[in-house]
């Protein structure tokens, strides 16, 4: 396999992660250019990393967490940094932080926080029954435990005008991911219609910008969405997004080692060190990870060192894997280390290495 960073020395630490900060950095950039005039906030929960939240905090106008854990994390790195705090199940340190704004997902949840007599701005967070196809993960748009429909939004409302502690700032709707720019900004024109409806001028549209694990050359488009948003936006209107995967995910690689190959009822094998306990994505969507470089070959399977079968990381990828070969998955930027189970059979956690520049 190439190592197209060249730092060979690493093999003695693999399996490790390697950010790329400079690309990060640099596409970023792009995407806070393409959004003129509307709020980037970046999504915690894809990947927390210190040092990408680092590189992105200069380019975001604040941070989404979705637990005490991710708010107690971005505060200690960035104490003024604004922040919104959302997700199902909130206990009562989460509802009662001490946050920019707060998605309230259910009147019981609101209750709450009313009885509690504290000060809070908040958006409700609407799941309105609307048409999502395509989606490689679905929020809304029918019954899920996320958000609320119509009649539960009015019933909030109508609880917020009886008091004037907790102010209602708007509304969010984070209803799907994996979505393009076109289909993104047809929800986005539902949900700003029901927005308007209501009469508010402050609107969290979500995430949800599609990634291609299968082809990871198809980059979302950025700029169609931020002139698409910036022609549904009225004046006065706030328009936010707040991504994850989608801003992160390509700086990131897992890089390991081949420790076995081997045929099996005629199907080739590639043992690597490692595997889904440090990168799980590839068993929880379903996908194999890309790799990045190697030479043609007979198609092998790349699984990892878990006594299970679904510790796969790739089938039948063509490219020749000997013992000892470095082998680099690309796209293990965001939903990688952070959501895996790291210590099932209790094998060494992964290195953690950083570019800083060319």
């Amino acid at each position: 396999m190439s190592t197209p960073y060249g730092h060979a020395a690493w093999s003695t630490e693999l399996p490790a992660y390697v950010y790329d900060l400079a690309g990060l950095d640099a596409h970023v950039a792009t995407v806070r250019e393409a959004l003129d005039g509307v709020e980037l906030y970046y999504a915690v929960k894809a990947n927390p990393d210190p040092e990408l939240l680092r590189v992105l905090a200069p380019y975001v106008d604040g941070f989404e967490v979705s637990s005490g854990g991710e708010l107690a994390h971005v505060r200690e790195l960035f104490p003024d940094a604004p922040v919104a705090l959302g997700g199902p199940g909130k206990t009562d340190a989460e509802l009662f932080a001490d946050v920019t704004r707060l998605h309230v997902e259910s009147p019981s949840e609101l209750r709450r926080l009313l009885a509690s007599g504290r000060p809070a701005d908040v958006l409700l967070r609407a799941n309105l029954d609307l048409p999502i196809g395509g989606a490689s993960l679905v929020m809304g748009g029918g019954a899920t435990p996320f958000g609320m429909d119509p009649a539960d939004i009015a019933e909030c409302m109508d609880l917020l005008e009886r008091q004037d502690a907790v102010r209602l700032r708007g509304l969010h709707a984070h209803l799907a991911s994996g979505l393009d720019a076109p289909r993104l900004l047809e929800l986005a024109a539902d949900v700003l219609d029901f927005a308007r409806r209501l009469g508010f001028t402050e609107v969290n549209l979500g995430g949800g910008m599609a990634v291609s694990y299968a082809d990871p050359e198809e980059i979302f488009d950025w700029h169609a969405y931020g002139k698409g948003l910036a022609g549904l936006r009225r004046p006065g209107e706030v328009l936010r997004v707040e991504p994850g995967r989608s801003l992160t995910v390509y700086c990131g690689r897992y890089v390991t080692q081949v420790i076995d190959v081997k045929r099996v009822h005629g199907e080739l094998f590639a043992v690597v060190a490692g595997g889904t306990h440090h990168l799980r994505t590839p068993a929880t969507k379903g996908h194999d990870q890309p790799l990045a470089g190697g030479e043609p070959g007979e198609p092998i399977t790349i699984v990892g060192q878990l006594c299970t079968p679904k510790d796969v990381l790739a089938r039948g990828v063509p490219v020749r894997l000997e013992v000892g070969d470095v082998v680099e998955f690309a796209m293990a930027g965001a939903y990688a280390w952070n959501i895996s189970h790291h210590d099932f059979l209790m094998h060494p956690k992964p290195g953690f290495h950083y570019i800083r520049g060319a």
